[in-house]
Order: structure tokens, then C-alpha cells, then sequence
């Protein structure tokens, strides 16, 4: 941390903060006051203070209340984040104080949670009950940087033609694309086909920044024919649901769709093209540098390679 950013740091108070986020809550110190149980001559000298520490205006202050000045409005966005910060670390704390002996912070694609993840992560948590996971879904782009960032101590996503950035990359599992269609679809008796031909048809696919979109759309520009995904959603039980009642066609990973077999009556035909073999991959700053806990779960998550078929190259 520079100088000037220490010393920054040294004259925002977190009392003032708590009190500047109730006052734009509430519109007027009088109420935040209330609420905070403090005279309102105190809140307002925190304030003062606050936009002394900051050189700039933070509030309107007019007759019916306070409204935010654009730099309050992004103070406002920066304190709840330090709030909510302040509010988990004290939850993970106390959580060690019961027993916990570790936190790992994991980022994952939704093929990866839905696939592999709640069997991989079970078994961790029956060998080590003191450890907590805290996992969140996001799209591979973002699970990167999360884990870049620091925000993450471990990612698991799909790679593909995204850099590294100079993360370290270890196997995890892998995975094939199916094209699901309905029972009843000219292309259900197919036993295989290259995903060319799927561009006939309409697409269901998840949003637009998944792996399997941006593979889609990389497929079709190499073919020269368009991509017509006019529905997209945010989960394969979703886009099952939409293929079972005719609204088009859909890629999604085997396991996946063999563990939601139950949504609909569809029919899986195997692509024939080699991108549709995927390999999902652990992400870490510095694999060695990661706390013991961490490394723990990085070396059961390690064994999934070795149960799985390796994707060609």
C-alpha cells in the first residue's frame, strides 16, 4: 500500500461510514440519527468530517432532507461493500470461535456445480466438517477474475480460448457437449452430428458470456452460417424446459443433462466436433501459496482428473 493510500485509510472512520450509509438511506440525519441512537449534531459533525477526509461534497443538504452529490453516490457504493466485507469477516470469525478451522472461497461455472461439484464437495465436508465452502456460480470470464482479484481462492471453469493471465491451471474434469432435442425432432434418430448442421434450427443456449455460447458462436463464424439463439437462459433446467415444449434446440453437457433426465421428454444426440470435448480446469493465483485448508480441497478436487475420460486434444 502506497503512502497516500495508508494514510487515506487512516482518516476514513468506519463508525462515519455506517452513519453516512443510514443518512442516504433514510434521506435525513434526524431519522439516521434515531435509528442509530446518536444526537444529530453528532452525525452531522461525522459527516463533516467525512467530506473533510474525502476534499469533497458528499450531500445536498436542503430544507426536507440530504439527497447524494455523484461523488456521495459512489461513496455510497463503496462503503456498503466495506460494511458487507466487515459483516462476513466477523461471521467467518465467529464461526472459528465454534470450531471451524478454515474458509475456502470458491468460484465455479454452473457445468461445474451442476456436473461434478455437490458429490467432490460432499465427500470434502464428511472428511473435513471444520472446513467451510463458500461456492458462488459465475461465468468462466468472471470466475478468472475473481480468482485474479483475490476474491476467490480457487476457480473452476471452462478455459477455452481465454488467457490465464498468469494463473496457475491444474486439471479438474471433463466433459462432452449433447445436443438435446425433443423426442419427437427430425434430428432425435440421429446417433451423431456436427454442430454445422444444427444451425438449421433455432437455439436455446444459456446468456451470452458462458462458455458454451461463446463456442457456439465461434463454431458457427468458422462455418459461415449465422446463429439463431433466440432464447437464452440462466440455467439448464431452464433450457430443457423450453426445448421440451418446441421453442428449439440446445448444447449441454452430458452429466448434466443425464442428471436432470426427468425435465422433459428429450432425446441427447453426441456432437461429433472436437470443441465439444471440454476440459474444466482448477484456477489459482499460486497453488503452493494457498492456505493449508485451501491446498486440502485442491488436492480432493485433484482426484476427479484421475476418475474421469481425458477430452482429446
Amino acid at each position: 500500500m502506497k503512502n497516500s493510500e495508508r494514510s487515506f485509510a487512516r482518516r476514513i472512520d468506519l463508525t462515519s461510514l455506517q452513519l453516512f450509509v443510514a443518512v442516504c438511506e433514510l434521506g435525513s440525519i434526524g431519522r439516521a440519527a434515531e435509528r442509530e441512537y446518536i444526537a444529530a449534531s453528532a452525525v452531522s459533525k461525522r459527516l463533516s468530517d467525512l467530506e473533510a477526509a474525502v476534499d469533497t461534497a458528499l450531500l445536498y443538504r436542503h430544507s426536507r432532507g440530504v439527497t447524494l452529490t455523484p461523488a456521495g453516490e459512489s461513496l455510497l457504493h463503496h462503503a456498503r461493500n466495506v460494511l458487507y466485507g466487515l459483516e462476513r469477516m466477523q461471521g467467518e470469525l465467529s464461526e472459528y470461535a465454534d470450531g471451524v478451522r478454515g474458509h475456502v472461497r470458491v468460484h465455479a461455472t454452473i457445468s461445474a456445480i451442476v456436473q461434478f461439484l455437490p458429490e467432490d464437495l460432499g465427500a470434502f465436508s464428511k472428511e473435513h466438517p471444520q472446513i467451510k465452502i463458500d461456492l458462488q456460480e459465475h461465468l468462466s470470464a468472471d470466475v478468472l477474475q475473481a480468482v485474479q482479484e483475490g476474491t476467490a481462492d480457487i476457480g473452476i471453469c471452462n478455459m477455452g480460448q481465454a488467457s490465464s493471465n498468469g494463473l496457475q491451471i491444474r486439471p479438474y474434469r471433463t466433459d462432452n457437449l449433447v445436443l438435446v432435442v425433443p423426442q419427437e425432432h427430425p434430428l432425435a434418430t440421429r446417433e451423431s452430428i456436427a454442430f454445422e448442421e444444427v444451425l438449421e434450427w433455432d437455439i436455446v443456449g444459456l446468456h451470452g458470456g458462458s462458455s458454451i455460447s461463446l463456442a457456439m458462436r465461434g463454431a458457427a463464424a468458422r462455418s459461415g452460417h449465422p446463429l439463431h439463439q433466440r432464447i437464452q437462459v440462466t440455467s439448464l433446467d431452464a433450457m430443457c424446459r423450453m426445448i421440451d415444449n418446441g421453442l428449439g434446440v440446445g448444447l449441454i453437457p452430458d452429466r448434466a443433462f443425464e442428471l436432470m433426465h426427468g425435465v422433459g421428454n428429450l432425446k441427447s444426440v453426441p456432437l461429433t466436433d472436437a470443441w465439444a470435448q471440454r476440459s474444466l480446469s482448477l484456477v489459482a493465483r499460486d497453488f503452493d501459496a494457498l492456505p493449508v485448508t485451501s491446498r486440502l480441497l485442491v488436492e480432493h478436487l485433484g482426484k476427479g482428473w484421475e476418475q474421469t475420460p481425458k477430452a482429446s486434444a
